[in-house]
Protein backbone atom coordinates (compact mmCIF):
# COMPACT_ATOMS: atom_id res chain seq x y z
CA UNK A 1 0.00 0.00 0.00
CA UNK A 2 1.67 3.41 -1.00
CA UNK A 3 0.99 5.70 2.04
CA UNK A 4 1.47 9.61 3.23
CA UNK A 5 2.65 10.87 6.34
CA UNK A 6 1.95 14.68 6.43
CA UNK A 7 4.22 15.58 9.45
CA UNK A 8 6.68 12.97 8.79
CA UNK A 9 9.99 14.64 10.69
CA UNK A 10 7.57 15.57 14.43
CA UNK A 11 7.77 13.43 17.02
CA UNK A 12 5.29 10.67 16.34
CA UNK A 13 6.03 10.85 12.40
CA UNK A 14 9.97 9.95 13.12
CA UNK A 15 8.59 7.36 14.90
CA UNK A 16 5.86 6.15 12.60
CA UNK A 17 8.24 6.45 8.65
CA UNK A 18 9.82 3.53 9.28
CA UNK A 19 7.15 0.97 11.05
CA UNK A 20 5.01 1.47 8.16
CA UNK A 21 7.94 1.14 5.81
CA UNK A 22 9.29 -2.23 7.71
CA UNK A 23 5.44 -3.64 7.40
CA UNK A 24 6.15 -2.86 3.48
CA UNK A 25 4.37 -0.11 2.76
CA UNK A 26 5.85 2.45 0.00
CA UNK A 27 5.78 5.69 2.45
CA UNK A 28 5.80 9.34 1.01
CA UNK A 29 7.00 11.23 4.14
CA UNK A 30 5.75 14.91 3.89
CA UNK A 31 7.29 17.89 5.74
CA UNK A 32 7.94 21.50 5.07
CA UNK A 33 11.91 20.40 5.50
CA UNK A 34 12.53 16.85 4.37
CA UNK A 35 15.92 15.75 5.86
CA UNK A 36 19.04 15.56 3.87
CA UNK A 37 19.33 11.61 4.79
CA UNK A 38 17.65 8.64 5.45
CA UNK A 39 15.76 8.11 2.06
CA UNK A 40 15.80 4.26 1.21
CA UNK A 41 13.58 1.97 -0.91
CA UNK A 42 10.70 2.41 1.05
CA UNK A 43 10.38 5.88 1.87
CA UNK A 44 10.81 8.66 -0.50
CA UNK A 45 11.10 12.19 1.13
CA UNK A 46 8.88 15.54 0.25
CA UNK A 47 8.65 18.65 0.66
CA UNK A 48 5.33 20.47 0.87
CA UNK A 49 3.36 22.34 3.18
CA UNK A 50 -0.14 21.58 3.72
CA UNK A 51 -1.34 25.19 2.54
CA UNK A 52 -0.23 24.89 -0.42
CA UNK A 53 -2.89 22.67 -2.77
CA UNK A 54 -0.37 22.10 -5.57
CA UNK A 55 2.27 20.50 -3.31
CA UNK A 56 -0.36 18.48 -1.46
CA UNK A 57 -1.29 17.37 -4.52
CA UNK A 58 1.95 15.88 -5.70
CA UNK A 59 2.93 14.40 -2.81
CA UNK A 60 -1.18 12.83 -2.85
CA UNK A 61 -0.27 11.01 -5.94
CA UNK A 62 -1.08 7.29 -6.29
CA UNK A 63 -1.90 7.21 -2.18
CA UNK A 64 -4.15 5.26 -0.73
CA UNK A 65 -3.71 6.10 3.04
CA UNK A 66 -2.84 9.51 4.36
CA UNK A 67 -1.37 10.39 7.84
CA UNK A 68 -2.35 13.18 9.14
CA UNK A 69 0.18 14.44 12.06
CA UNK A 70 0.14 18.18 11.64
CA UNK A 71 -2.43 20.86 13.81
CA UNK A 72 -2.63 23.62 11.24
CA UNK A 73 -3.47 25.81 14.43
CA UNK A 74 -6.70 27.41 12.52
CA UNK A 75 -4.32 27.83 9.11
CA UNK A 76 -6.38 26.55 5.99
CA UNK A 77 -5.21 23.71 4.73
CA UNK A 78 -5.87 21.30 1.61
CA UNK A 79 -5.19 17.80 2.48
CA UNK A 80 -9.01 16.75 2.44
CA UNK A 81 -9.79 18.59 -0.42
CA UNK A 82 -6.51 17.04 -2.22
CA UNK A 83 -6.77 13.35 -1.14
CA UNK A 84 -10.86 13.70 -2.21
CA UNK A 85 -9.41 14.53 -5.86
CA UNK A 86 -6.37 12.00 -5.41
CA UNK A 87 -8.62 9.00 -5.33
CA UNK A 88 -7.29 8.42 -1.44
CA UNK A 89 -8.81 5.57 0.82
CA UNK A 90 -8.39 6.89 4.40
CA UNK A 91 -6.93 9.39 6.33
CA UNK A 92 -5.64 8.69 9.46
CA UNK A 93 -5.58 11.76 12.04
CA UNK A 94 -3.86 11.70 15.61
CA UNK A 95 -6.36 14.35 17.84
CA UNK A 96 -6.35 14.63 21.19
CA UNK A 97 -8.28 13.16 24.21
CA UNK A 98 -10.52 15.45 26.14
CA UNK A 99 -11.68 17.51 22.70
CA UNK A 100 -15.09 16.82 23.70
CA UNK A 101 -15.00 18.83 26.41
CA UNK A 102 -17.05 21.97 26.28
CA UNK A 103 -14.82 24.31 28.12
CA UNK A 104 -11.69 23.30 25.56
CA UNK A 105 -8.49 25.45 25.71
CA UNK A 106 -7.75 27.10 22.31
CA UNK A 107 -4.90 24.57 21.73
CA UNK A 108 -7.42 21.41 21.59
CA UNK A 109 -10.47 23.27 20.04
CA UNK A 110 -7.41 23.89 17.28
CA UNK A 111 -7.13 19.81 17.42
CA UNK A 112 -10.81 19.41 16.79
CA UNK A 113 -11.36 21.94 14.61
CA UNK A 114 -8.39 20.11 12.32
CA UNK A 115 -10.36 16.81 12.59
CA UNK A 116 -13.73 18.28 11.58
CA UNK A 117 -12.22 19.55 8.64
CA UNK A 118 -10.35 16.34 7.51
CA UNK A 119 -13.88 14.60 8.13
CA UNK A 120 -16.03 16.99 5.95
CA UNK A 121 -14.34 15.56 2.74
CA UNK A 122 -15.59 12.26 1.42
CA UNK A 123 -12.68 10.50 2.11
CA UNK A 124 -12.94 8.30 5.06
CA UNK A 125 -11.40 9.89 8.18
CA UNK A 126 -9.92 7.38 11.15
CA UNK A 127 -9.45 9.76 13.95
CA UNK A 128 -7.31 8.78 17.15
CA UNK A 129 -7.08 10.80 20.41
CA UNK A 130 -4.32 10.53 22.37
CA UNK A 131 -3.53 12.71 25.59
CA UNK A 132 0.79 13.02 26.54
CA UNK A 133 2.61 11.03 24.10
CA UNK A 134 5.76 9.75 26.54
CA UNK A 135 8.62 10.17 24.18
CA UNK A 136 11.86 11.76 23.43
CA UNK A 137 11.10 15.33 22.75
CA UNK A 138 7.54 15.05 22.82
CA UNK A 139 6.94 18.59 24.61
CA UNK A 140 4.78 18.14 27.54
CA UNK A 141 7.33 15.32 28.19
CA UNK A 142 10.32 16.88 28.13
CA UNK A 143 8.80 19.65 30.13
CA UNK A 144 8.00 17.74 33.15
CA UNK A 145 11.36 16.41 32.77
CA UNK A 146 13.15 19.76 32.67
CA UNK A 147 11.23 20.89 35.45
CA UNK A 148 12.51 17.85 37.78
CA UNK A 149 16.16 18.37 36.44
CA UNK A 150 16.29 22.11 37.65
CA UNK A 151 14.26 22.86 40.60
CA UNK A 152 14.04 21.16 43.80
CA UNK A 153 10.88 22.73 44.49
CA UNK A 154 8.20 24.57 42.55
CA UNK A 155 4.87 26.33 42.52
CA UNK A 156 2.17 24.69 40.52
CA UNK A 157 -1.38 25.99 39.51
CA UNK A 158 -4.17 23.14 39.79
CA UNK A 159 -3.55 21.63 36.78
CA UNK A 160 -1.21 19.21 38.62
CA UNK A 161 -4.51 17.83 39.57
CA UNK A 162 -5.89 17.03 36.51
CA UNK A 163 -6.45 13.24 35.64
CA UNK A 164 -4.89 12.58 32.18
CA UNK A 165 -3.84 8.68 30.05
CA UNK A 166 -0.47 9.46 28.79
CA UNK A 167 0.92 6.85 26.16
CA UNK A 168 4.21 5.64 25.20
CA UNK A 169 5.16 6.97 21.93
CA UNK A 170 5.68 3.34 20.58
CA UNK A 171 2.41 2.10 21.62
CA UNK A 172 1.11 5.51 19.77
CA UNK A 173 3.06 4.46 16.89
CA UNK A 174 1.76 0.75 17.38
CA UNK A 175 -2.07 2.20 16.67
CA UNK A 176 -2.00 4.55 14.23
CA UNK A 177 0.09 1.16 11.98
CA UNK A 178 -2.58 -0.66 13.06
CA UNK A 179 -5.60 1.16 11.23
CA UNK A 180 -3.61 1.61 8.54
CA UNK A 181 -6.17 0.16 5.55
CA UNK A 182 -8.08 -1.82 8.73
CA UNK A 183 -12.00 -1.64 7.51
CA UNK A 184 -13.18 -1.25 11.03
CA UNK A 185 -11.66 1.62 11.56
CA UNK A 186 -12.93 3.75 8.74
CA UNK A 187 -14.83 6.81 9.74
CA UNK A 188 -14.20 6.13 13.39
CA UNK A 189 -12.90 7.97 16.33
CA UNK A 190 -10.96 5.78 18.68
CA UNK A 191 -9.58 6.40 22.04
CA UNK A 192 -5.85 5.73 22.71
CA UNK A 193 -4.04 5.91 25.87
CA UNK A 194 -2.04 3.86 28.33
CA UNK A 195 -2.67 1.32 30.85
CA UNK A 196 -2.63 3.97 33.53
CA UNK A 197 -4.78 6.82 34.60
CA UNK A 198 -2.91 9.52 36.38
CA UNK A 199 -2.59 12.97 37.18
CA UNK A 200 0.07 15.35 36.09
CA UNK A 201 1.58 15.96 39.76
CA UNK A 202 1.74 11.94 40.16
CA UNK A 203 3.47 11.93 36.76
CA UNK A 204 6.12 15.00 38.02
CA UNK A 205 6.52 12.79 41.01
CA UNK A 206 6.94 9.13 39.22
CA UNK A 207 10.25 10.74 36.57
CA UNK A 208 11.29 12.34 39.26
CA UNK A 209 12.07 9.08 41.22
CA UNK A 210 13.67 7.65 38.04
CA UNK A 211 15.77 10.75 37.90
CA UNK A 212 16.51 9.99 41.62
CA UNK A 213 15.02 13.14 42.84
CA UNK A 214 11.86 14.09 45.55
CA UNK A 215 10.99 18.13 44.54
CA UNK A 216 9.12 19.64 46.74
CA UNK A 217 5.75 20.44 45.29
CA UNK A 218 3.12 23.42 45.77
CA UNK A 219 -0.04 23.84 44.58
CA UNK A 220 -1.35 27.46 44.83
CA UNK A 221 -5.49 27.75 43.53
CA UNK A 222 -4.89 31.20 41.38
CA UNK A 223 -2.01 30.90 38.97
CA UNK A 224 -2.74 32.17 34.87
CA UNK A 225 -1.98 30.01 31.70
CA UNK A 226 0.15 33.42 30.76
CA UNK A 227 2.13 33.30 34.33
CA UNK A 228 2.56 29.29 34.23
CA UNK A 229 3.94 29.76 30.25
CA UNK A 230 6.71 32.98 31.34
CA UNK A 231 7.98 30.64 34.42
CA UNK A 232 8.05 27.17 31.96
CA UNK A 233 9.93 29.79 29.81
CA UNK A 234 12.45 31.06 32.68
CA UNK A 235 13.00 27.67 34.46
CA UNK A 236 13.08 24.94 31.26
CA UNK A 237 13.69 24.66 27.61
CA UNK A 238 10.06 25.43 25.99
CA UNK A 239 9.32 29.15 24.66
CA UNK A 240 6.56 30.84 26.02
CA UNK A 241 5.58 30.46 23.26
CA UNK A 242 4.94 26.95 23.32
CA UNK A 243 4.07 26.81 26.81
CA UNK A 244 1.41 28.45 26.87
CA UNK A 245 -1.38 26.38 24.47
CA UNK A 246 0.40 23.28 26.59
CA UNK A 247 -0.58 24.21 29.95
CA UNK A 248 -3.80 25.92 28.88
CA UNK A 249 -4.35 22.08 27.23
CA UNK A 250 -3.56 20.24 30.96
CA UNK A 251 -6.54 22.22 32.16
CA UNK A 252 -8.88 19.77 30.83
CA UNK A 253 -9.04 16.06 31.68
CA UNK A 254 -7.59 13.41 29.03
CA UNK A 255 -8.83 10.27 29.62
CA UNK A 256 -9.98 7.25 26.98
CA UNK A 257 -13.49 7.21 27.49
CA UNK A 258 -13.66 4.33 25.05
CA UNK A 259 -11.39 1.01 24.15
CA UNK A 260 -12.45 -0.61 21.18
CA UNK A 261 -8.90 0.26 19.63
CA UNK A 262 -7.75 -2.30 22.28
CA UNK A 263 -9.78 -4.76 20.09
CA UNK A 264 -9.43 -3.70 16.50
CA UNK A 265 -5.55 -3.08 17.51
CA UNK A 266 -4.71 -6.13 20.37
CA UNK A 267 -1.19 -5.82 21.76
CA UNK A 268 0.15 -5.45 25.80
CA UNK A 269 0.77 -1.74 26.49
CA UNK A 270 3.83 0.08 28.33
CA UNK A 271 3.38 1.19 31.25
CA UNK A 272 4.48 4.55 32.37
CA UNK A 273 7.31 4.03 34.15
CA UNK A 274 8.73 1.77 30.92
CA UNK A 275 7.70 4.56 28.61
CA UNK A 276 9.87 6.80 30.74
CA UNK A 277 13.10 4.75 31.25
CA UNK A 278 13.18 4.75 27.51
CA UNK A 279 12.73 8.09 26.65
CA UNK A 280 15.36 8.62 29.29
CA UNK A 281 17.52 6.52 27.56
CA UNK A 282 17.62 8.08 24.04
CA UNK A 283 18.33 11.53 25.20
Amino acid sequence: MRVAVFGATGVVGRALVPVLAAEAHEVVAVSRRPPKEGANDAVSWVAADVTDPFAVSRALDDVDVVYYLVHSLGSKDFAARMAATAGVHQIVYLGGLGDDDPNLSPHLRSRRETGERLSDGPVPVTTLRAAMVVGRESAAFETILALVDRLPAMVCPRWVTSPTQPIALGDAVRYLAGVCGLDAALAETLDVGGPEVMTYREMIERIARLRGKHPAIVEVPVLSPRLSSYWLNLVTPVQASVARPLIEGLRNATIARDDRIRTLVPFPLTPFDDAAREALREQ
